[in-house]
């Protein structure tokens, strides 16, 4: 990475090499990079120094959690001979090897923690009322080095309010075109051999169709090297965005997953509708569509602030993702989206994103004869 990835990394490892360590927590969206990142952290770290833990997949029950953490873990336990007799005294043992476990040589060693919020869950056990401030309070105590992410902004800051100076809030910044460069050029066949002209356009192309969001820009390039390296992002997005689509069920994912973590699941989903027709709106202009009083309708919308669906800005809310909103779009509705259907939403989306301002280049033509008339604008599929 050459653009603002590069130096957030710089700073992820410039705030574990600090004396003392402070501990990096990484706010992004579905789709960011936070586990990419993590995982280079790891190998700048060395695998025996240092050990990843997927919360979101493996934190089920405290005793399971902790048994699952030891057992992947390259750090000895030595707490082996003490059987954790129920929750409360396995989160506390979990602790304890966070706080004692070393790399060899007795140095300290770095755990990295992704969707570390999901170890919420433990609170429905006894004795567990407050798991997250409690395992703050112990990371910020402990001789080693640790990294935390979380997807969830909005509750994390809340979490952090009280936190010590050892925490650090790092929002992970959207890709640049650099980075998009970077990231396109192993799947897309003959991206080196390319214009630059073309090249710096494609990759400001992808840039704001993602968002900049470095799972969007992959799936987008693996999709134009599957279709023989045509330059064609737009073409690529449709079908990422078809029924069977990597981006459908990326998006539904998301989308499912941010909502049952929420309250007001059916509301949430008028409103999300809602706004996916038009943005931005007022509270309200939502809650008339709504047809709930405005005050019900301001409790549902800090609901999906709080796992981060909407954003407001000056009073008028708005998709945070802007592509999770072309997802609604198209695939909220009581039956799937046609072809048709897909093509002309995507195409409205891209015209509402795509740098017209540029000379429209002729990736998509590179290597083949055609016509004036046939060629139509970059990108941009035509619907009859």
């Amino acid at each position: 990475m050459t653009g603002p990835q590069a130096g957030f990394e710089r700073r992820i490892h410039g705030a574990l090499d600090a004396a003392p360590s402070r501990i990096p927590v990484i706010l992004g969206g579905c789709g960011t990079g936070r586990t990419w990142l993590l995982q280079h952290v790891r190998e700048r770290a060395g695998r025996q120094a240092s050990q990843y833990i997927d919360v979101e997949r493996s934190a089920t029950t405290p005793e399971r959690f902790l048994q699952a953490v030891i057992s992947s873990s390259p750090f000895a336990w030595h707490g082996a001979e003490r059987t954790p007799v129920n929750a409360r005294d396995a989160f506390d043992a979990l602790l304890a090897f966070f706080d004692t476990a070393r790399a060899p040589g007795g140095e300290p060693c770095t755990f990295l923690l992704d969707e570390v919020l999901e170890l919420r869950t433990f609170e429905s056990f006894p004795g567990l009322r407050h798991v997250l401030r409690d395992l703050l309070e112990a990371l910020a105590g402990s001789p080693n080095r640790f990294v935390l992410t979380t997807r969830y902004v909005a509750r994390a800051h809340r979490l952090l309010r009280d936190a010590t100076a050892r925490f650090e809030v790092m929002h992970v910044p959207a890709l640049a075109p650099a980075d998009v460069a970077d990231l396109l050029a192993p799947a897309f066949n003959g991206y080196e051999q390319m214009a630059t002209d073309d090249r710096d356009y494609l990759s400001r192309a992808v840039q704001v169709l993602t968002d900049g969001r470095a799972a969007y820009v992959r799936a987008i390039g693996e999709a134009m090297a599957h279709m023989g390296g045509t330059a064609d992002p737009v073409g690529a997005l449709t079908g990422l965005m078809s029924a069977d689509g990597a981006l459908n069920h990326w998006c539904c994912f998301c989308y499912e997953l941010r909502l049952h973590r929420a309250r007001g699941y059916g509301a949430l989903k008028a409103i999300l509708d809602i706004l996916a027709h038009e943005e931005p709106m007022t509270l309200t202009e939502i809650s008339q569509r709504l047809h709930r009083t405005p005050g019900s309708t301001k409790d549902y919308l800090s609901w999906l602030e709080d796992v981060d669906l909407v954003t407001s800005r000056q009073k008028r809310y708005s998709f945070t993702d802007p592509l999770l909103r072309l997802w609604v779009r198209l695939h909220c509705r009581p039956v799937p989206p046609s072809a048709d259907d897909v093509a002309r939403e995507v195409q409205r989306y891209a015209v509402g994103r795509l740098p017209h301002a540029d000379p429209v280049p002729a990736l998509a033509y590179a290597g083949v004869e055609v016509s004036a008339d046939e060629r139509k604008s970059w990108g941009i599929i035509e619907i009859d």
